[in-house]
């Protein structure tokens, strides 16, 4: 590990939504609170939520795949340390209980899903993993190149996540 480990977790046996991402980014890690940069607040766009609903354990909980950062490549961040997920998601996720889980990336998709699609095929057919998954590709700017290629993805897909995540964190 580059830095001291600081895992980064949240979520309640109230939380109605769980989203699960990569692993926390050097921002936060020195902040300590999850989804703290860009990515965050594209995310938050994204899906419709205020930072206030975001990050209230009763209705949101956060399980990256990997709870603390892993450090860095010249292209990003390195993978979710795996060893993190096998040991500790199922437990997790038993004591949350959402009413649905938002699959953030290759790497939470990879884990969670049992196919052989990339991530554009996944995303296209993202209504396919209801009512237990929602799919999304990772909200870095780093796939800015993604979402110009693909804008049918916040064209028709994201209004349709954000209904079905307002239902779900309301009731």
């Amino acid at each position: 590990m580059p830095l001291e480990p600081r895992p980064i977790i949240q979520g309640s046996s109230k939380s109605k939504i769980c989203i699960i991402g990569q692993a926390p980014g050097l921002a936060a890690h020195n902040t300590n609170l999850p989804w703290n940069d860009a990515s965050g607040d594209r995310l938050r766009s994204w899906i419709g939520m205020s930072k206030a609903t975001f990050y209230d354990e009763n209705t949101v909980a956060i399980l990256p795949m990997g709870f603390c950062y892993p450090g860095k490549t010249s292209s990003g961040d390195l993978p979710p340390i795996k060893r993190c997920a096998e040991l500790w998601h199922q437990r997790l996720l038993a004591l949350f209980s959402p009413k649905i889980t938002l699959l953030i990336g290759q790497y939470a998709q990879r884990y969670y899903l049992n196919d052989k699609l990339n991530l554009t095929e996944r995303v296209k057919n993202w209504q396919d993993y209801l009512p237990k998954y929602i799919v999304l590709p990772h909200p870095s700017p780093r796939n800015n190149i993604w979402l110009k290629k693909n804008e049918w993805f916040e064209r028709s897909v994201l209004p349709e996540v954000k209904t079905l995540i307002q239902k779900a964190s309301e009731g």
